[in-house]
């Protein structure tokens, strides 16, 4: 076990176990390197370097389990056990005992790995304990090239081993596109059983400027119900020449999402060199990409016409620039760590640790961070509140799985 501690006379105390977080806290924000874009400026207060709260917890850090293949998403089962996603394409159920994996569940449909590509989120349906059904995102290869499709099936343990059946794909993004990045995608079924679909523009210039378009699955959040209909609601269901599974467009790069205790869906995308976001997706909401974004591109030129407001497109809640590089999300109702209550965690891939907003309303009140020296792609709280993540390498390697809780 190691321990984070809090903030005294403002700068926080690692133990020796975590030497060199990429961001540290010190003074009274959570991130002090200089932003990509200094002359952009945040269109009301609080919406980027929040400051931090005044309770920090102190946490201690737990190695649930490692040695696990490059790891995306993980779930938690019913009985306590973890089912996670690997980006090569394999599925694995991990014990929480001892921190073994079981063998690679079978039934898992081909996926392409490369790039950013892989076997992607993973959710239990609402029924789960009825069905057994679960659903999973990944890249599928296709004729042509490959994109983010969405399969459903039903988890069967036999003898101690795992399969899945009744494999089907309820949904893919549209068009098909040769290429290896900005799959996203998150997984998250809202309270009346509607399942949210998070997915990238497929980051190339030709492919971003889908993600103004109606007509193209680019940069979209999709909401389906659990056979990839679209729900007649859907704010574009009448809209000819729409796909009328889109919920919101004008998205980036989407890999966090979660419901906050109001059962409303929150996003955080990856933005370019600075810019990643976080919103409250809402119905037939334009969230801007690629022609208003904060930060900059890739090469230090301006994304567009440099624009970070435009008539037509959401503000997001908060911004980060630098990125944090927003992986994996979760929203805090419980009781192990109080001073976390009603904040969301998110995981940062760049920042290496976990990130918490702390809210008031529907804005940002303050930030904190948590640093854990390794990239992270997965948050999830378990029943007792500890909050789990999941790390990995980057290019690949192996991935651990991280337990924090209260000191």
């Amino acid at each position: 076990m190691r321990t984070i501690s809090p903030l005294l006379t403002g700068t926080l105390l690692a133990a020796a176990m975590l030497a060199g977080p990429a961001f540290a806290q010190a003074g009274k924000v959570a991130e002090t390197k200089e932003a990509n874009a200094p002359d952009q400026k945040p269109a009301f207060e609080n919406q980027t370097r929040a400051s931090l709260p005044d309770a920090i917890p102190e946490i201690s850090v737990d190695v649930v389990a490692k040695g696990l293949p490059h790891l995306w998403a993980m779930e938690f089962l019913p009985d306590g056990r973890m089912l996670v996603t690997a980006k090569d394409g394999t599925m694995h159920v991990v014990f929480q005992d001892d921190g073994q994996a079981s063998p690679p569940i079978e039934g898992v449909p081909e996926v392409m790995s490369g790039g950013q590509g892989g076997l992607l989120d993973v959710a239990l349906a609402p029924d789960f304990e009825r069905s057994n059904r679960i659903y999973f995102s990944f890249s599928e290869p296709r004729d042509g090239g490959n994109g983010t499709s969405v399969a459903s099936a039903k988890l069967i343990e036999q003898d101690g081993t795992f399969l899945l059946q009744e494999v089907k794909v309820i949904f893919r993004q549209m068009r098909t596109y040769d290429g290896d990045k900005h799959f996203g995608s998150r997984l998250v079924f809202g309270p009346k059983g509607e399942l949210y679909v998070t997915v990238g523009e497929r980051s190339d210039p030709e492919t971003r400027v889908g993600a103004q378009d109606l007509a193209s699955g680019f940069g979209k959040v999709f909401r389906i119900d659990a056979e990839g209909k679209a729900l007649d609601d859907n704010p574009f269901a009448k809209t000819e020449g729409a796909q009328p599974e889109i919920w919101s467009f004008g998205h980036r790069n989407l890999q966090a999402a979660t419901l906050d205790d109001q059962g409303r869906l929150w996003t955080v995308e990856h933005g370019p060199k600075g810019g990643d976001e976080l919103n409250r997706p809402e119905a037939g909401k334009n969230y801007g990409w690629p022609k208003v974004t904060y930060g900059v591109d890739y090469s230090g030129a301006p994304i567009g016409e440099g624009i970070t407001a435009l008539e037509g497109t959401e503000q997001p809640v908060y911004y980060w620039d630098p990125v944090i590089g927003p992986s994996g999300m979760a929203y805090y109702t419980g009781d192990a760590i109080p001073e976390w209550k009603g904040a969301f965690l998110i995981g940062g891939l760049v920042s290496k640790g976990l990130v918490v907003l702390h809210m008031e309303g529907d804005k940002v009140a303050h930030e904190e961070r948590v640093p854990l020296d390794a990239r992270i792609r997965d948050v999830k709280v378990a029943p007792d509140g500890s909050v789990f993540v999941v790390t990995e390498e980057r290019g690949g390697g192996e991935s651990t799985i991280l337990r924090l809780v209260k000191s």
